[in-house]
């Protein structure tokens, strides 16, 4: 007997249970607040959507924390592999970047979604957009609309909201106090994938924001990685940021500080470093020194000093241990409404394998809502995936127990 399926959120996770659970026959509505679906997957293939990562799965199953565990069967449903077969399905070809990250051919998000809802409209799906969702009256879901309230039954319910980055976007977390009145537990909702506040004096704020600081390697707890990362107003970001921002982020929380450790010239050893700096020329500025011996440019010299004002007064054993080993002290990251997502959200524990929540049969939960993260790289969007998939096949298991 065909169903009916209520899914609040359109975005990956969510039209990803829309697409399996009309695949089962199920008669399935997508619920969603904004003028259109998939905002935010848009936006994260303006400049190229990283749709996944190809490196090894063993590896690739351990990018996400505290949560391995829990997703690690999860992601069996919807492997790095499987979305490549299923993007090509839709007629969207992928390649493996230098990086192992895996993009569209054509390098956008638009013609994938394009064909995506095409492909749910072919398959009866109903998407009906501007319903704020707004809580539950008894059985019934109410929203708001253009039209007025309206109270609308399902016989099945996936959330799949999002968290609460680029709230104009849509996931704006308004969902968070809905289910706190219904004694669902939720972690707190926290900014990851984040930059970083460092309170740049006033002299290196005004004259380096959008200057990319490039070949550097950064310590933390997170372990050691390689790349670039940008300097912003009063403070830092991008991809070599995000990828040590959880432990940035932790470290914050539990010990109240956090430096991130920058190896500046990642290409030279420390003795080697230590005798080019020590060559003497007396002619030549603290800058030029570093510039011909340590070949770090303006920005590089510029954030050395302004980390360490007394840098131009070490000896050059001492300014080689600095150069490789800067601690850059980090103050507060960023508001959570500029992250690339969010860490926090419902307690797993507060879900079953199926991924309905416990005590409340019937409603199901899928993508950021949980509290899981993981790094930027394709692991966001590939268990956004899977975890819609999981919710499809609890929500099809509980349908075919309550028909029986």
């Amino acid at each position: 007997m065909t169903k009916s399926v209520a899914i609040i959120g359109g975005g990956p996770a969510g039209l990803m249970a829309a697409e399996h659970l009309a695949g089962k026959g199920h008669c399935v509505t997508v619920y969603d607040a904004m003028p259109t679906v998939g905002r935010k997957f848009l936006l994260a293939g303006k400049s190229g959507l990283n749709i996944t990562h190809a490196e090894d799965y063993a590896r690739f199953v351990t990018r996400y924390g505290g949560a391995n565990d829990r997703l690690r069967p999860v992601l069996d449903l919807m492997t790095p592999e499987a979305i490549r077969d299923w993007a090509a399905g839709l007629g969207t070809e992928t390649f493996v970047g230098s990086s192992g990250r895996v993009f569209p051919k054509v390098m956008k998000a638009s013609p994938l979604l394009r064909s995506w809802l095409k492909r749910l409209e072919g398959m009866g799906v109903t998407i009906l957009t501007r319903h704020r969702w707004t809580g539950f009256d008894g059985d019934a879901l109410l929203f708001e609309t253009p039209e007025g309230q309206k109270h609308i039954t399902a016989d099945a319910t996936l959330l799949a909201l999002g968290g609460a980055s680029w709230p104009k976007l849509g996931s704006d977390a308004a969902w968070e106090p809905l289910l706190e009145a219904e004694g669902i537990v939720i972690t707190p909702l926290r900014p990851a994938n984040c930059g970083f506040d460092c309170d740049f004096s006033e002299g290196f704020d005004t004259r380096f924001p959008g200057q990319p600081i490039k070949s550097v390697k950064a310590t933390s707890a997170a372990g050691t990685t390689q790349g670039e990362f940008v300097i912003s107003r009063g403070g830092i970001e991008g991809s070599l940021i995000y990828a040590h921002s959880a432990a940035l982020r932790d470290a914050l929380d539990r010990d109240g500080q956090a430096a991130l450790i920058l190896d500046l010239a990642p290409g030279r050893t420390i003795e080697r470093l230590a005798a080019d700096l020590a060559r003497p020329d007396r002619k030549a500025s603290f800058s030029t020194r570093l510039k011909k011996a340590a070949n770090l440019d303006g920005v590089k010299i510029a954030l050395l000093r302004e980390v360490d004002p007394s840098a131009t007064q070490r000896d050059a054993a001492s300014l080689a241990s600095l150069i490789k080993a800067l601690p850059l002290d980090v103050k507060r990251p960023r508001p959570i409404a500029e992250a690339i997502s969010t860490a926090g959200g419902i307690a797993l524990d507060g879900i079953d394998d199926g991924f309905m929540l416990k005590g409340h049969p019937g409603t199901f939960v899928a993508g950021e809502m949980l509290d899981w993260e993981a790094p930027t790289g394709g692991y966001l969007l590939t268990a956004c995936f899977a975890t819609g998939i999981a919710a499809a096949n609890g929500i099809e298991r509980w349908l075919q127990r309550s028909q029986g």
